[in-house]
C-alpha cells in the first residue's frame, strides 16, 4: 500500500493519517482509529510530520517500543476504546532515512463490531473519515451502524442438513 521509502511523497487522504507523536501517543490517535475502524481503514504514521507543504517527513521517535506498549495498554482497555480490531502484526517499527516511525494499520471493522468508539457512549465517541480529518459521526450514521451489527448478529452461518 505505502512505499514509505517515498513516504514525502505521500500526502494525508481519507486513508493516510500521519502524527508527530514526540512527547507520547496524542489523544486525537483514538478519533482517527475510530474514524479509520468505522469508514475504508487506513494507517496511522507516527513518528511524522506534515510540513507546510502538506508533504510528510519522519522525525524520529525517541522510543517507539514504549509507545507502542502504551498505543496496546490503552486499545486492550474497554473503557477507552469499545474493540481492539488490530492483531500484533499491525503495527510495525520502520526506518525510514535513519529515522524510526511507527506504522499502525487500521482495517475497516467488520459490522458486527461497528461503531467502532471511544469512551462509553457511541452517540459521542464514534468517528468517520471524510478527505483529510476525523469527524464525530451524526446520530443517524451511529444509529445506522448500530442497525447493520444487529442484522449481522442475527445472520446465521449456513447449516448443512442430512437431505442435502
Amino acid at each position: 500500500m505505502l512505499d514509505l521509502s517515498q513516504l514525502e511523497t505521500y500526502k494525508e487522504n481519507n486513508q493516510i493519517e500521519a502524527k508527530k507523536a514526540i512527547g507520547g501517543l496524542p489523544e486525537s490517535v483514538w478519533e482517527t482509529y475510530s474514524a479509520f475502524a468505522n469508514t475504508l481503514g487506513g494507517v496511522i504514521l507516527l513518528g511524522v510530520a506534515e510540513h507546510k507543504d502538506k508533504t510528510l517527513h519522519p522525525v524520529d521517535l525517541p522510543d517507539p517500543e514504549w509507545l507502542i506498549r502504551d498505543f496496546w495498554d490503552i486499545i486492550r482497555n474497554p473503557g477507552k476504546v469499545s474493540v481492539n480490531i488490530l492483531t500484533e502484526s499491525d503495527i510495525t517499527v520502520h526506518t525510514i532515512h535513519g529515522k524510526r516511525i511507527i506504522v499502525i494499520r487500521v482495517p475497516q471493522a467488520h459490522s458486527k463490531d461497528k461503531p467502532v468508539y471511544i469512551g462509553d457512549n457511541p452517540m459521542s465517541g464514534s468517528y468517520r473519515r471524510d478527505g483529510e480529518g476525523d469527524y464525530r459521526c451524526t446520530p443517524e450514521e451511529v444509529r445506522e451502524m448500530l442497525r447493520e451489527k444487529e442484522a449481522s448478529q442475527k445472520t446465521l452461518p449456513y447449516e448443512r442438513t442430512d437431505e442435502q
